[in-house]
């Protein structure tokens, strides 16, 4: 059984930055895509960003030079540095782990961004 565990989540002022971080335990094996996704009230869950094993990331035109998805993969974790943060990017942000043919879901952090 895998687990994610997300934290980092809270409430910013625009332009602020937060820092997201989500570990994964359990039997993890082989190649792995980590991301983010975020679903904001009364939309669909997008992703944000992913990022494979070697490194390789992709990001949402939304976010593209603010945002920036790292991992460790070690420690099995992924970050998430949020900067120049707007009011739109709130929403309860979902780390994702892809192994195999399974998909893997955190509870989800929320991320208000407001004055």
């Amino acid at each position: 059984q895998v687990q994610l565990v997300e934290s980092g989540g809270g409430l910013v002022q625009p332009g602020g930055s937060l820092r997201l971080s989500c570990a994964a335990s359990g039997s993890i094996f082989g190649s792995t895509h980590m991301g983010w996704y975020r679903q904001a009230p009364g939309k669909q869950r997008e992703l944000v960003a992913v990022i494979t094993s070697v490194g390789s990331t992709k990001y949402a035109d939304s976010v593209k030079g603010r945002f920036t998805i790292t991992r460790d993969n070690a420690k099995n974790t992924v970050y998430l540095q949020m900067n120049s943060l707007k009011p739109e990017d709130t929403a309860v942000y979902y780390c994702n782990l892809f192994v195999g043919v399974y998909n893997y879901w955190g509870q989800g952090t929320q991320v208000t961004v407001s004055s």
